[in-house]
């Protein structure tokens, strides 16, 4: 457990057995870790996709962990289009994340229209416990940054939410930005 009594994303994780979902709503994130690359694809275009980079190997190792020991894990993103810079950019870097195991699918926000969706981006493991991730108006983290829950209804809405944009989601490889 962190020094804050609040787990970190690797131990929820670690603690996950069977599904790990993360529903992304937001067209632009501001989180200081990834605005270097985030400045650099604006200005030339280019994604590194060394996976030994910045960030990267700590996500990726803990993803290939997870996924090796039987876990399911989802990541939906509804977008607006056109898309913005930073959906651009992230699509770039997607293989990364399917690279260590994860499935990405993609969904144009006018199809959403009619999904009840939370409030907030969220994470939710094996259907028992939701992470929301809180963000300012320009996209860096709140504090605090995560809220929990275990509330049945709270789970419920999430996955419902969860699971209706899935269905409706393009694969990555499919999804064109």
């Amino acid at each position: 457990m962190s020094q804050s009594g609040v787990p970190s994303f690797a131990e929820l994780l670690a603690g996950t057995r069977r599904s790990a979902v993360h529903l992304e709503m937001r067209d632009v994130y501001g989180v200081g870790a990834e605005a270097e690359e985030f400045e650099q694809f604006k200005r030339t275009g280019h994604v590194d996709l060394d996976p030994t980079a910045r960030w990267w190997p700590e996500w990726l190792g803990i993803v290939r962990e997870a996924v090796g020991r039987g876990v399911v894990m989802r990541r939906a993103r509804i977008v607006s289009e056109p898309v913005t810079d930073y959906i651009r950019w992230e699509h770039a870097v997607t293989p990364l994340n399917i690279e260590a195991g994860e499935l990405v699918r993609w969904l144009p926000r006018r199809q959403a229209v009619d999904i009840a969706l939370p409030g907030a981006d969220f994470w939710l493991f094996d259907d028992r416990l939701v992470q929301f991730n809180i963000f300012t108006g320009d996209g860096d983290w709140a504090v605090p940054p995560k809220e929990f829950s275990e509330d049945p209804a709270v789970v419920r809405l999430c996955s419902d939410a969860f699971e209706a944009v899935w269905e409706r989601a393009v694969d990555h490889e499919k999804y064109t930005v």
